[in-house]
């Protein structure tokens, strides 16, 4: 039986789709490695916990399902290697949308994270109208402030809420 996928978005090397039950295993491995949780201050803690994530984005963000995180495939392998996508936020009373990008650490350092942020921060302005896009990073989270600053982000300010202490960074469709 082929399985078809909702994809969302496809860049050179990834598809950006859906998330599916099937993906379990592998978003719980990346929740699992403690490189990788270090900068996501709600990340699931543990099996239920994915799961649970996992079924509230199936089908994009409950509250704005053209919004959510999407597994990402690397179109080589057809291999899950993260989670993607767009989060609605309010902050200080304003609604906002966040590009968010997680890769699996074996992963790293070929410019998948960017490729996908680039492909997110498309589909946002081009595709979905928005007129403005931030990023919420741990000040400590070098490899992040780099993917936003090369899809054109600059730092707007410090921000502490109940996950605790983070950056803002942000861009205006021009």
């Amino acid at each position: 039986m082929i399985r078809r996928y909702m994809i969302t978005l496809e860049t050179d090397r990834l598809i950006l789709r859906h998330q599916v039950l099937t993906d379990l295993e592998d978003l719980y491995a990346l929740y699992c490695d403690s490189d990788i949780t270090k900068y996501i201050p709600d990340a699931p803690k543990n099996y239920q916990e994915t799961k649970e994530e996992l079924e509230w984005h199936m089908n994009g963000h409950p509250r704005h399902p053209e919004l959510g995180l999407w597994a990402t495939i690397d179109k080589a392998t057809n291999q899950f290697i993260g989670r993607c996508g767009l989060l609605p936020w309010t902050i200080d009373g304003i609604y906002e949308v966040e590009v968010a990008y997680t890769i699996r650490k074996d992963h790293w350092g070929q410019g998948l994270g960017s490729e996908a942020a680039q492909a997110i921060l498309d589909y946002g302005f081009n595709q979905l109208h928005l007129t403005r896009l931030i990023c919420l990073i741990d000040h400590d989270n070098q490899a992040s402030i780099k993917v936003a600053t090369k899809i054109g982000m600059t730092f707007e300010k410090d921000w502490v809420d109940e996950l605790g202490p983070l950056q803002i960074y942000s861009i205006n469709q021009e």
